[in-house]
């Protein structure tokens, strides 16, 4: 059961990213700009699908790579189960707090308002909280040493575009954006 709902987790993650994204196109949103600023962001997506193909063969029975574990531990998986649905939560409410803000990429072309309510009131990066709560939950379900240095390279990658991005909202927001990283933490 665990392993259908980590599984789960990632088709309910893009389907609301997306839908998100195509619910802002028909605002006239343009909310997808992926790989704007540094174009080796296209490298991403194929180790991405990798990573989706992964859980759903552990999760399925499909062929894999490996099917090596760490441990087994029911209380672990369940414990996955519990991290996928709060970043999976954590996520939706990022997504509420960002009303028409919500970009994938950086939009320095249309800026919106520097977003500091809701989810972000706990948070400067809630969306990368919730994937990275994800990805961990995914792992304790399928403890393997691919998903481990998946999950090693995610930290890595999403604090890369944690920086990037809060360059640039230093330098559009100005001193509105320093008060509120005074305020509120980087992740948790």
């Amino acid at each position: 059961m665990q392993r259908y709902l980590a599984a789960l987790t990632i088709v309910l993650l893009l389907s609301t990213v997306l839908a998100r994204v195509a619910m802002l196109r028909r605002q006239g949103v343009r909310a997808m700009n992926f790989g704007k600023q540094d174009r080796t962001d296209f490298l991403i997506p194929p180790f991405a699908f990798f990573y989706f193909y992964l859980v759903f063969a552990n999760a399925l029975g499909w062929p894999t790579v490996t099917r090596q574990t760490f441990f087994a531990s029911s209380v672990a998986a369940w414990l996955g189960v519990a991290l996928c649905l709060a970043g999976f939560l954590f996520l939706l409410g990022s997504l509420v707090s960002f009303g028409r803000s919500f970009r994938v990429g950086i939009d320095d072309e249309n800026p919106d308002a520097l977003v500091t309510g809701g989810v972000f009131a706990w948070s400067r990066n809630p969306i990368y909280v919730a994937f990275w709560s994800i990805l961990l939950g995914q792992f304790l379900v399928f403890p393997n040493g691919l998903l481990l240095v998946y999950l090693a390279a995610a930290t890595w990658l999403f604090h890369r575009q944690v920086r990037r991005e809060e360059a640039y909202l230093a330098e559009r927001y100005g001193a509105e954006y320093a008060d509120y990283c005074g305020r509120v933490r980087r992740y948790l």
